[in-house]
């Protein structure tokens, strides 16, 4: 039988299409944390065609997963185009942005520990 714990967002042992966790919306980025733990998260975003986060650093590493369409993840000034089934490691204390030529969906893995 599928369970929750304070931890994550989405039931135990129970398959869910991540596509599914975040509706895009116009002229929106829009968010789902399915998992927290002290090391580390994973959030499943989606960004309208012209949408994107501003260059910032985290300090620890997070793997970017492309599940729908097309992305632009910058890392260190150099852009890097990244399809949906592809993944982009954007290393810790490094600059990174992200920016949304088109639709799409992503899953983002902070590794904090």
């Amino acid at each position: 039988m599928p369970h929750n714990n304070k931890d994550s967002m989405i039931s135990h042992s129970e398959p869910l299409g991540l596509s599914s966790l975040a509706a895009c919306q116009d002229g929106a980025i829009v968010s789902r944390m399915i998992l927290e733990k002290p090391g580390g998260s994973v959030t499943v975003f989606s960004f309208d065609k012209g949408q994107g986060l501003s260059e910032h650093t985290a300090p620890f590493d997070a793997l970017v997963q492309v599940i729908e369409g097309q992305a632009e993840i910058i890392i260190d000034g150099i852009p890097h185009p990244v399809s949906e089934g592809e993944v982009i490691l954007m290393p810790a204390n490094v600059p990174h942005a992200v920016r949304a030529p088109e639709r799409f969906k992503m899953l983002l893995t902070m590794i904090k520990a």
